[in-house]
């Protein structure tokens, strides 16, 4: 007789000690699979230690094929579940796609950015759900402090080194103080000409900042903040936001190029093309983590709407505490199911919760004695070792160093401002160009004003392109993959160095004729002149702050250049037909584009860090490897 097989979508707190104690349970005689978009589970109450600088990002990261060794772990995203024919579809990270069969079916999805209908936030903020959006997080404060340091304006200087974050729950509170401790301490080292000096912000609509805690862990949090120097405002939140600033709702005006929205977070969106029972976009299910009318699919964590049994009528809240416990309730039903144990109901006792606040400071209720200060920070750092499933040493050595040594605040610029959009399904994975999009996010929530990412050209096709766009991928305000505005077949917009987001923007790339930045304009081969018709270029490098233009115009894309689609059988959305395409500019139907004049037959190809070409010096002689 056939294993039983088991597969589990999504490796959070839920679909990870589902996984663990499943494996623990059926003692190999099991089939065990999980699928997750990448190789770790990551744990986030520590992500705005990542972002402020204090722990490496691999330290929140714990290996999935280490720690779970009787696991078989794919890497892919589920797009399509087939209840009926017991399938689950997936779309792997360089496009090739599968279906995985199963007995029993664990969902453990987790949970999105929640996306409010405020014009600009889509295009302007970013969110913190994931670690790409947590390291591009760390450079872009870094970068705007280092920015305004050099600044001789002070409006700028002041527009630079202002943080709006928006959200006054766990995420948000974590990320404004640590933020601010982290930007002190640059300009503690590096102080700015106009004497002006980091400013946070951290607005919600609630009357107090962490309103789903006790109130008098709630005025400890406040008192921390605002001797931070935090500007706490509640009962505010954003009416509009630009690329220059923030309109709040009380009709003021914030200068800022940094917004983090923190709002909180919904499901996600794959329980919705299920057709099952939903509660707020959440999988209605029984206390024992079932799905009515479906004995083989279980679902918990954010994704599960779960009974709370000790107050009925309700449901047990999308936090990380409870979605690890139901991951080991929903791994003992499902072996019960199996014929392994017995079956038992979700019923959870409150232990408490704990907020780090940076440094010594936090604010705990364990076991239900509030608590603040050196000892709060103690119980909370010493909860967060115990709760991790892995690297609790390197953990503590880091706590160790930051304590004793300056942090380094550095870019790395490994991620870019386009590739960790907010309206994006998949925050824990940063886009990158010629990957596409899940196609079951599609759409719009009905009722609810919250947009879901769509899939590259399902949405905005016949619009126009955006004006600055990196070659095969998502523009810094425009996160839908299209080629750029006015460029023929898809080309890059001009000053963008292999089509990187433009000088001076969030995007973090080095400046024209800078080491290891793009090669000289007038260089034998680097660029095409603005004449060739394959090669031209848009509008001029902008500056920060200023309005975006177009000075040249080419007239709109030409029509047929996007590929085919087609429809799965499975989830009935629409998904790329050549997924794996490269990332290139998008070639016209015409034919391929003019690749520019030919390097004379002594000159060796480009390297991916030196200009194609020697640079003609003053002397007369030219300089081997200079750029």
């Amino acid at each position: 007789m056939s294993r039983p097989r088991i597969v589990i979508v999504g490796a959070g707190f839920a679909g990870y000690r589902t996984a663990r104690t499943l494996s623990r349970l059926t003692r190999h005689q099991a089939d065990i699979t999980l699928l997750n978009p990448t190789d770790y589970f990551l744990y986030l109450p520590l992500l705005p230690q990542v972002a402020a600088g204090i722990l490496e990002p691999r330290r929140v990261s714990v290996s999935l094929s280490g720690t779970l060794p009787h696991v078989r772990l794919v890497l892919g995203e589920a797009d399509g579940i087939d209840l009926d024919g017991h399938t689950v579809h997936y779309s792997g990270p360089e496009g090739e796609e599968g279906t995985l069969p199963f007995d029993r079916l664990v969902l453990a999805a987790g949970s999105v950015n929640k996306l409010l209908p405020v014009p600009g936030v889509a295009e302007h903020a970013h969110g913190f759900r994931g670690l790409p959006e947590a390291l591009y997080l760390r450079d872009h404060v870094t970068r705007q402090v280092e920015l305004a340091a050099a600044a001789k304006d002070r409006a700028e200087c002041a527009a630079r080194c202002t943080f709006v974050v928006v959200g006054a729950g766990y995420t948000g509170t974590e990320v404004a103080a640590h933020g601010a401790m982290y930007t002190d301490a640059q300009v503690r080292r590096h102080p700015m000409r106009t004497g002006m000096r980091p400013r946070w912000m951290l607005l919600d609509v609630a009357p107090r900042v962490l309103p789903e805690m006790d109130e008098r862990l709630s005025r400890t949090a406040g008192r921390v903040l605002r001797q931070r120097g935090v500007d706490v405002r509640m009962g505010t939140s954003v009416k509009e936001a630009t690329h220059d600033g923030v309109l709040l709702t009380d009709g003021s005006t914030v200068d800022t190029r940094t917004l983090v929205w923190c709002v909180g977070v919904r499901p996600d969106p794959l329980v919705e093309s299920l057709g099952l029972p939903l509660e707020r976009g959440r999988l209605l299910v029984d206390s024992h983590l079932r799905v009515p009318g479906r004995p083989e699919v279980f679902a918990c964590g954010d994704v599960a709407a779960v009974p709370d049994l000790n107050q009925p009528g309700q449901y047990t809240p999308m936090t990380a505490q409870h979605a690890w416990r139901h991951g080991k309730v929903c791994a003992q039903n499902v072996a019960a199911s199996l014929g392994v144990g017995r079956r038992r109901a979700y019923r959870h006792r409150d232990m408490g919760f704990v907020v780090d606040l940076g440094g010594a400071k936090a604010a705990a209720n364990p076991l239900g004695l509030p608590m603040s200060g050196p000892a709060a920070g103690a119980v909370t750092r010493g909860y967060h070792l115990a709760a991790m499933p892995g690297n609790r040493v390197r953990v503590a050595a880091d706590w160790l160093l930051d304590a004793v040594l300056p942090r380094q605040a550095v870019q790395l610029g490994l991620v870019r401002s386009w590739s960790v959009p907010l309206e994006s399904a998949s925050p824990e994975v940063a886009r990158v160009p010629g990957r596409p999009e899940r196609a079951r996010r599609a759409g719009t929530r009905a009722g609810t004003g919250e947009r879901d990412a769509v899939d590259p050209g399902a949405e905005r096709a016949g619009e126009e392109r955006s004006e600055e766009q990196p070659p095969g991928g998502p523009s810094r305000d425009r996160p839908s993959g299209e080629p750029a505005k006015n460029q023929p077949g898809g080309e890059p917009a001009r000053n963008q160095p292999g089509g990187e987001p433009a000088k001076n923007q969030s995007g973090g790339e080095p400046a024209k004729n800078q080491p290891g930045g793009e090669p000289a304009r007038n260089q034998p081969h680097a660029e095409p002149r603005e004449e060739q018709p394959h090669g031209s270029r848009s509008g001029s490098t902008r500056a920060s702050g200023t309005p975006r233009r177009a000075a040249e115009t080419a007239g709109p894309p030409a029509r047929g250049t996007r590929k085919p689609r087609k429809t799965s059988g499975t989830s009935g959305a629409t998904r790329s037909a050549n997924p794996a395409a490269p990332s290139g500019p998008t070639r016209s139907a015409d034919g391929p584009a003019d690749p520019g004049p030919e390097p004379p037959a002594d000159q060796p190809p480009p390297g991916p860090d030196i200009a194609p070409g020697p640079v003609k010096r003053t002397d007369g002689r030219a300089a081997e490897g200079d750029s």
